[in-house]
């Protein structure tokens, strides 16, 4: 089981070039105390954590490369914050292609080891995802690389790769699919929260369920919702607010890793698919991301970096407003594993200790 059994869905690259290490059909898994605690009854979260190499990038590169291989090229180049480049170097590897990867200056190290395990070429350029104009300068100077026959761009926006975005839409069919299949008769899908960055995780899920709904195949798309952080307001304000365009920032303040893009990248078109559905923007703050990191981790057993916190953030914060009814059906994204960021790991249990004791100082009861 992998994303191509969606292939008719998303794609035509022919069946032969089909490159998977066994991403997508995620777990979609109900909350058993943040949810109830908080008044939401039908709370869920899709663990995108459970991809091969850690998030939901790898139905991107799944497609990105499997379009690469279909049109006979060899290598990619491409820039990111950490989890694209993980799933691009892994699926490299596995399809025999050269990958080059130009990497965020604040990138965790974690995410670097894992790409160089993969046996990618991998160096980080100063100024990277804080710096709308560095930003700018890197893309276009990694487009030019990237112009050659030979060659693909990887970055995981619909205006820079749309083929590899196109295979995160399988997301939305997964859900719908799921959604199916929750109680006697199935529960419609009625918010999706979806965190961001560039905005290509929520274009796409956005686009997926408007496919879904334009085939015959859904009724109704849920309303897919944008969060992100305070320190990366790109889209969600603009969304909330009524602007009809997203807009850079002069520079990124948040710490949250893989949502660092100061850039107008998707963010237009998101704002025009989440309002079209009922969606609006929410923006939250880095501490409550790292304290429902932590909630996550131990009231729910879902172990994720924090970016992978975010989506949930916003689905309290609407909640909190009143514009969630307690039995609607909410469902959070879940993009990243935890080790992908140890730092916030060790900030999770900077008050746990694990003493070493003698067998006769172990705990009778």
């Amino acid at each position: 089981m992998s994303i191509w059994r969606w292939a008719d869905y998303f794609c035509r690259i022919p069946s032969q070039h089909h490159v998977t290490l066994g991403e997508g059909n995620t777990p979609l898994v109900r909350s058993r105390r943040i949810g109830p605690m908080a008044g939401l009854d039908n709370l869920y979260f899709k663990v995108e954590c459970a991809n091969p190499t850690g998030s939901y990038k790898d139905r991107f590169a799944a497609a990105a490369i499997s379009d690469m291989l279909a049109h006979d090229q060899s290598r990619s180049i491409g820039a990111s914050s950490g989890n694209t480049g993980s799933a691009v170097a892994a699926y490299c590897a596995a399809a025999g292609i050269t990958c080059e990867l130009a990497i965020v200056a604040n990138a965790p190290h974690d995410k670097l080891k894992q790409m160089m395990a993969y046996g990618a070429n991998v160096y980080k350029v100063k100024g990277l995802g804080v710096s709308p104009e560095v930003s700018q300068q890197s893309m276009q100077y990694l487009a030019q690389k990237a112009s050659q026959p030979d060659a693909q761009l990887q970055i995981s926006a619909y205006v820079l790769s749309p083929a590899g975005m196109a295979g995160v839409q399988t997301i939305s069919y997964e859900l719908a699919e799921q959604a199916g299949k929750l109680g006697a008769a199935g529960l419609s899908i009625d918010h999706v929260f979806v965190q961001a960055g560039g905005g290509g995780l929520t274009l796409a899920v956005a686009l997926g369920f408007a496919g879904l709904v334009q085939r015959g195949e859904l009724e109704k798309s849920p309303a897919v919702h944008c969060v992100q952080p305070e320190g990366n307001n790109t889209i969600a304000g603009p969304l909330r607010d009524g602007a009809e365009k997203a807009h850079a920032v002069a520079e990124c303040t948040s710490k949250v890793s893989g949502l660092q893009v100061p850039r107008v990248m998707d963010g237009n078109e998101v704002i025009s698919a989440c309002r079209a559905c009922g969606g609006t923007g929410y923006l939250v703050t880095d501490e409550d991301t790292w304290q429902l990191q932590s909630r996550l981790a131990r009231e729910e057993g879902i172990f994720t970096e924090p970016a992978g916190a975010v989506a949930l953030a916003g689905a309290l914060q609407r909640y909190q407003q009143g514009q969630i009814n307690g039995d609607d059906v909410v469902v959070c994204l879940v993009t990243g594993f935890g080790f992908k960021d140890n730092a916030s790991v060790d900030r999770m249990i900077a008050d746990a200790d694990c003493p070493a004791i003698d067998v006769e100082q172990i705990p009778e009861q």
